[in-house]
Formats: C-alpha cells, sequence, structure tokens
C-alpha cells in the first residue's frame, strides 16, 4: 500500500513498450472486479490488464499468446491474490517459456499474514525488490492495518477485502502491533 508498486510495474510496461516489445499483464479479478480490468497507479496511470480468477493457467494462456505473438515480459499486479499454484506456473513460465515475469504486491494481510501467493513467491522468486513507503513516525512501514466505516482498526473478517486508503492504513512493525495487538 502506497509504495508505488502499481506505478512501477505500469513504468516497466512502458519501458518494453516503447522499445517495441510485447507485454502481458494481469490482475486477479477479486482486484479487476472494481476497476474495468484495468491497473491503476494512484499518480494517474492506467492499463488494461487480463482479469484472471483462481484457476487461471498462466502457463497456458502464455504459451498460446506466444505462438500468436512474441511476449516480452509478463507483468502481475496485486500478486498477493494468486495461488500457489499459479506462482509455480509463473516460474514456469520464466523456466521454460524464457519470458520474464515481474510480479507486484503485497506481502501480509492486514492480520500480519502472509498471503498465499506473496508466500510462495518468498519461496521461488529469483529476486525480490521492496517498494518502500514510510510510517505515521517515519519509520519503514512494512504492515497494513484495516479500518472500518469510522476509521477504527480492525483485526477480524475475511483475509481478502479490496480497497483504499478509506479501508487500509500503512505502519511500521512497532505501531502495527500496538494498534493490534495481534503480533
Amino acid at each position: 500500500m502506497n509504495a508505488g508498486k502499481s506505478t512501477a510495474l505500469l513504468q516497466s510496461n512502458y519501458n518494453y513498450q516503447e522499445r517495441g516489445m510485447e507485454t502481458l499483464l494481469f490482475l486477479p479479478e477479486v482486484d479487476a472486479a472494481s476497476s474495468n480490468n484495468e491497473i491503476h497507479s494512484r499518480i494517474g496511470l492506467t492499463a488494461i490488464a487480463h482479469s484472471v480468477s483462481t484457476d487461471f493457467n498462466f502457463y497456458n494462456f502464455v504459451s498460446l499468446e506466444k505462438i500468436k505473438k512474441p511476449v516480452h515480459c509478463i507483468l502481475i499486479d496485486e500478486a498477493q491474490f494468486l495461488t500457489k499454484e499459479q506462482i509455480q506456473q509463473i516460474c514456469k513460465i520464466s523456466d521454460e517459456l524464457n519470458i520474464p515475469a515481474m510480479c507486484y504486491g503485497i506481502r501480509t494481510d492486514f492480520q500480519g499474514q502472509l498471503f498465499a501467493g506473496s508466500a510462495e513467491l518468498l519461496a521461488l522468486a529469483d529476486n525480490l525488490i521492496e517498494l518502500k513507503t514510510v510510517c505515521d513516525c517515519g519509520r519503514k512501514a512494512i504492515m497494513v492495518v484495516r479500518l472500518d466505516e469510522n476509521g477504527k482498526v480492525v483485526t477480524d473478517g475475511d483475509q481478502i477485502k479490496i480497497g483504499g486508503n478509506d479501508t487500509y492504513k500503512v505502519f511500521c512493525r512497532k505501531h502495527f502491533r500496538e494498534l493490534t495487538q495481534l503480533i
């Protein structure tokens, strides 16, 4: 949240396209449903993406697309919402089809627990680049809290609830612990 992940993805996509290279953009349907299948950045950049369900097979899709046209890179926003199997398919794309994959997402949910997609990326990714944002205190923010409609911290509920700055806020681990008492 608020670290510029979608902006970085869209910048990478632009860099490939500027050089005449083909990219494929993906967005899990849980997020795509609220954004008209567009990847949005807070600074106003957007791009249409393929919406993917939890049973979507990245390897099969990209293999077929590669027959139609060259594919130079795949970019996935909100990768935390992918399944373990989908992350493994993305690795197979890089290993067997020689197509780089860039996945953007967050590590943990509002309870401090790893998302399934994030856990598998942490285990299998060739490279991890942390985009930083800051807590109100000025420290690096690595945790996210969920807020109710009155701005109060929520510690129970479904792992996935799509929302923006009105629903989530980032904090350093110290302030996350103080606010939630979860870790």
